[in-house]
């Protein structure tokens, strides 16, 4: 099980990193555009550097931006062609059956596809079968659908673990500590994680409770 961060502040992702348990980092069109307004390719040169900073490259997603389907192999060739250099440079590919397209050729060009936007365990599959090296799957948005979302985790990871597949689910679209935990129960490799939610995740009001106990005793014995 792995932690990747889900922001594109470099502030954030740096707070992870110093932290020694962020495994990846995961960016989307609407993440990158919360940043202060330059060109994107500035912003992501910027987070390579900062990954690098810490050892060996870790997987960095960035997201084609458009619909069209013959625009996302150009944008993404464009990104292959600006950072391919990074190591870890993993392409976030929408799932759509011309979007298998985009998949298939840059899985043959040796480049990470992470099929994004997944709502359903059928998706998932096609993305897979596809080449992708990651299945992204949007636990908040299936849920508003109604499904369950922890059972589209645990049939594709059940399928996936039957074939023998070397890909790695990924659950985003976190809007709860719960999110985090069912995912992980439910089967996912890797949950990416807003970073006001990592900080969550360390605390607890008993623990809180018991340091300070803890430290009141020590202190009354000691003087």
């Amino acid at each position: 099980m792995k932690l990747f961060v889900d922001s594109a502040n470099l502030t954030e992702i740096e707070a992870s990193l110093s932290r020694g348990f962020a495994s990846g980092v995961t960016t989307n069109p609407s993440i990158l555009a919360k940043e202060e307004k330059r060109d994107y390719r500035e912003i992501v040169r910027d987070i390579i550097n900062l990954i690098t900073k810490f050892g060996a490259p870790l997987p960095l997603s960035v997201e084609v931006f458009t619909m069209d389907p013959d625009e996302m192999i150009r944008q993404a060739e464009e990104l292959v062609s600006h950072f391919g250099d990074y190591k870890g440079l993993t392409i976030k590919v929408p799932v759509g059956w011309d979007e298998l397209r985009l998949i298939t050729r840059l899985t043959d060009m040796k480049i990470p596809v992470n099929a994004t936007c997944c709502m359903s365990f059928n998706q998932a599959v096609m993305a897979l079968d596809a080449g992708a090296r990651y299945v992204s799957l949007f636990y908040g948005r299936i849920r508003d659908t109604g499904y369950d979302a922890a059972r589209v985790v645990t049939d594709v990871r059940a399928a996936m673990d039957r074939s023998g597949s070397d890909a790695e689910i990924i659950v985003g679209s976190i809007r709860h500590i719960m999110d985090i935990n069912e995912a992980i129960l439910a089967g996912a490799h890797i949950v990416t994680v807003p970073p006001p939610f990592l900080v969550k995740m360390c605390q607890h009001p008993k623990t809180d409770e018991v340091v300070a106990q803890f430290c009141n005793d020590f202190a009354k014995w000691m003087s």
